[in-house]
């Protein structure tokens, strides 16, 4: 079994977390999916892991807005050892909620101070959910871990609140890893390239570290050519998009 292990974080409500394992082992992880309350009773613990993931889905229905509730609860219940895990150079992905999560206990932009407010995931601008496909185009003066000799994606999309909105300092400083675009890889094409409205086409953000990393596309739904809504006819084969971002992190992790 690999040395290497990821915590798939499970609270009621999240949908993706078999996904999000599945893709993790198919990068060389040992992958858990652990439910928020082994964590706080201590029947796991964060320190025994070098991946921490928070993945989609709609954690306690989102009834006081996408992703609070678990946020506050990671916050106020683990957030001594999260500080620890970032500390000692764990690394953390949120897809889609896990972003929407990540944002409101205050872990991203970073650095890490619970709390802090000034960037929010919010309501799109369409005023429905999206669920398509999207193209993105890496930042390449990211330092993000998890985006590492990436230069374009095609990933699903399937969300109600992700846009990204900062007060304009925080925007500034956003460490921004991808953006969306068309399929000519132009920013600012607008809708439904950019699905949800994101200030700037924000797709995803990391902290300075680069080994916090948050997305709303997911990755875990193209990990394999047959995922992709023209597999058949587009001659596409071998890994999908998704899965460079699970062996990023692996590659990573291999190196500690």
């Amino acid at each position: 079994m690999s040395s290497a292990r990821a915590l798939v974080l499970r609270a009621p409500g999240t949908n993706c977390d078999v996904e999000t394992a599945f893709a993790f082992e198919q990068a060389g992880a040992a992958a858990s999916l652990v439910h928020i309350g082994a964590l706080i009773s201590d029947r796991e613990r964060l320190s025994d892991y070098r991946i921490l993931a928070i993945p989609g889905g709609f954690t306690y229905g989102d009834d006081l807005g996408a992703g609070r509730v678990l946020a506050n609860e990671l916050r106020l219940k683990l957030g001594a050892a999260l500080k620890q895990f970032t500390e000692d150079g764990g690394l953390i992905l949120g897809i889609c909620n896990g972003f929407q999560v990540l944002t409101k206990m205050g872990v991203l932009p970073g650095p890490l101070a619970f709390g802090q407010a000034g960037l929010t995931l919010t309501n799109n601008d369409s005023g429905r959910f999206e669920c398509r496909w999207v193209h993105l185009k890496a930042n390449p003066d990211s330092p993000c871990v998890f985006t590492r000799d990436i230069e374009r994606l095609y990933l699903p999309v399937a969300h109600g609140e992700g846009k990204v909105a900062a007060e304009a300092d925080v925007l500034s400083r956003l460490k921004a890893t991808l953006y969306y675009t068309d399929a000519r890889g132009n920013t600012k094409a607008g809708y439904p390239h950019n699905p949800n409205g994101s200030l700037n086409d924000i797709a995803a953000i990391c902290d300075d570290s680069g080994r916090v990393f948050a997305l709303m596309p997911h990755p875990e739904r193209f990990i394999r050519a047959d995922q992709h809504p023209r597999w058949t006819g587009g001659g596409i084969s071998g890994r999908g998009d998704g899965f460079k971002i699970f062996a990023n992190a692996m590659e990573w992790v291999k190196r500690l």
